[in-house]
């Protein structure tokens, strides 16, 4: 099983939206995708992609992932709870210990492709999925404030210390269209942040509030369908050749 895991140096900035789009593009365009939301304490991915909360264990103890209405199989603790607005109350150790055992002791089934929405930032949790799950490629998911940007290096900083690979770059909520006009405007000024020679701009997403619509629906999976579509082609092509496609880099 290919492991991608999808971070962020902060909070806020859509990495589970990404990360849970990514899954969809990839369940689209080749099947057999699953998430494991690794962000024990903010657990969002199955609220986004409809799945219905259950904690069921097989005959050989292993965690029944929820399945989503298109076939991603979701693991996550939020599952586990009554609702929603239950909060995980953990120290350090006690989490990573939970994202262990939510990869090792899930019946994942005949899943090729696993998406990890880490915890935000570079604390022990996210150390935890990069050395524990060993992901075959990490994505930086940021938003364009130079600010942003410069705490998402350390996510990138992070990876490449413990031996990763990091894939590239989204930048998330860049730009609106105006809704009377229809113009492009830049929320952040026109510095979009981007990416640079040592990591690929991967993808530029707007602030859509129709996908924010979706997502509260539990339909994530809709939501833009089209740039996940191309975000999943680039990710696939680099696990498969450890290459991005021509003119991607910025």
């Amino acid at each position: 099983m290919r492991i991608i895991a999808v971070m962020s140096g902060k909070g806020g900035v859509g990495k589970s939206f990404v990360a849970t789009g990514l899954a969809a593009g990839i369940q689209r365009r080749v099947g057999h995708a699953a998430v494991l939301d690794a962000d024990i304490t903010g657990a969002s991915v199955p609220h986004m992609l409809g799945v219905p909360r259950s904690a069921r264990v097989d005959a050989d103890g292993r965690f029944v992932p929820g399945l989503s209405s298109d076939g991603i199989r979701v693991s996550s603790m939020s599952l586990m709870l009554p609702s929603d607005e239950k909060a995980v109350i953990w120290r350090g150790p006690l989490i990573s210990r939970a994202i262990d055992q939510l990869f090792k002791d899930t019946d994942w089934g005949d899943a090729e492709y696993l998406v990890v929405d880490m915890p935000p930032g570079t604390s022990d949790a996210a150390l935890t999925v990069l050395q524990t799950l060993k992901p075959h490629g990490v994505i930086v998911v940021s938003t364009p404030q130079d600010m942003v940007t410069k705490i998402a290096r350390r996510s990138q900083d992070m990876v490449r210390q413990t031996g990763g690979d990091v894939i590239g770059l989204v930048m998330n909520m860049a730009y609106l269209w105006c809704p009377h006009c229809g113009e492009r405007i830049e929320a952040f000024g026109t510095n979009s942040g981007g990416g640079s020679d040592d990591l690929p701009l991967l993808a530029t997403l707007p602030l859509m509030p129709e996908w924010a619509a979706l997502a509260d629906r539990g339909e994530a999976a809709k939501a833009a369908s089209d740039e996940f579509d191309v975000l999943a082609d680039a990710v696939l092509q680099h696990l498969d050749t450890g290459t991005m496609p021509a003119g991607r880099h910025v």
